[in-house]
């Protein structure tokens, strides 16, 4: 099992697919690294040599920001519209939905279970 970024990528999955558990890499970034290494598509994790792995996780630690990084960066930018108090800052700090979405009904990934209200049956 070959571990990149500090996660173990599944050996029996191509290349592009295993690249993209790594949070932060997704199919397009995963594309463009399998052709900086001079990959083929079709090629499995466990066809590879130690040494393009290695190529794989050296390009992936110079270009591009993934997991812990990326992770701590998000929760700064966050915390930074929180503690400026600006609406999307209100809206992260209340757990409501943040880009313009209804919340009369559905939204129930950001507001959590509906909560029963005591007096409203008919």
């Amino acid at each position: 099992m070959a571990r990149i970024a500090g996660v173990n990528i599944p050996t029996n999955k191509r290349v592009i697919i295993a690249l993209q558990y790594i949070h932060g890499i997704g199919s397009k970034k995963a594309e463009e690294i399998m052709e900086k290494v001079h990959l083929d598509h079709a090629r499995r994790v466990s066809q590879l040599s130690d040494s393009e792995v290695l190529q794989i996780r050296e390009i992936i630690d110079r270009d591009y920001m993934v997991e812990g990084d990326l992770r701590r960066d998000v929760a700064v930018n966050i915390k930074r519209l929180m503690d400026l108090g600006c609406y999307r800052g209100l809206r992260h700090r209340r757990g409501l939905p943040v880009r313009g979405q209804r919340t009369h009904t559905n939204a129930r990934t950001r507001k959590g279970p509906a909560k029963a209200i005591a007096g409203k049956k008919k």
